[in-house]
């Protein structure tokens, strides 16, 4: 059985973009999910659970489904453990007549490219702005701000929130430092 699935965009909010394309393909049972949130996709789960061998869900695009590549890669899964098939109408995919692995081989190939180059562009940046004096995380609290924030504390004249007040220095970073300071 070929299934329809929409859900509500900025560009098409009733979805009648969407519905447009599947009847064209002749889809006759489409479901519509109530709202364009990634959450509570309430719609999307009945229509995973009660998916059969032999159907074929269709979409009119990707991002009508999936929120992002890893998101798009588990329901491709889901889809196939279920011995379904997966069609995008923009998108021209079909993984009945692709045999299943290929569309889903080159999308993980592509997410483990996309992790690769974040993770190597990170690398590099924090390289680069390591070499010109910049370190990364937070900035460092000036010595003299701890050394009055511990003096204050251990007067006990003056409540967390005076000592934050007057030093910028939390209350856990403060206690992280009397930790130190004791030692």
């Amino acid at each position: 059985m070929l299934i329809g699935y929409t859900r509500p965009s900025t560009l098409d909010p009733n979805c009648q973009q969407q519905n447009a394309l599947l009847y064209k393909i002749n889809c006759g049972n489409i479901i519509e999910e109530a709202h364009s949130s990634s959450k509570n996709r309430h719609a999307l789960e009945q229509l995973l659970n009660d998916l059969k061998p032999k159907d074929r869900l269709a979409v009119a695009k990707l991002s009508s489904l999936a929120d992002s590549l890893p998101h798009l890669l588990e329901l491709l899964n889901t889809i196939e453990e279920k011995g379904a098939a997966f069609v995008s109408i923009e998108e021209e995919i079909d993984t009945e007549k692709d045999n299943n692995a290929s569309f889903k081989n080159h999308l993980e190939h592509i997410l483990k490219f996309n992790r690769d180059t974040i993770s190597s562009k990170t690398r590099e940046g924090l390289k680069e702005a390591k070499l010109r004096g910049i370190s990364a995380g937070r900035p460092k609290i000036p010595d003299d701000n701890i050394k009055l924030a511990l003096t204050m504390y251990e007067s006990k004249e003056y409540t967390m929130s005076e000592i934050k007040n007057k030093t910028g220095i939390s209350k856990s970073t403060l206690y992280r430092y009397l930790g130190n300071h004791k030692n």
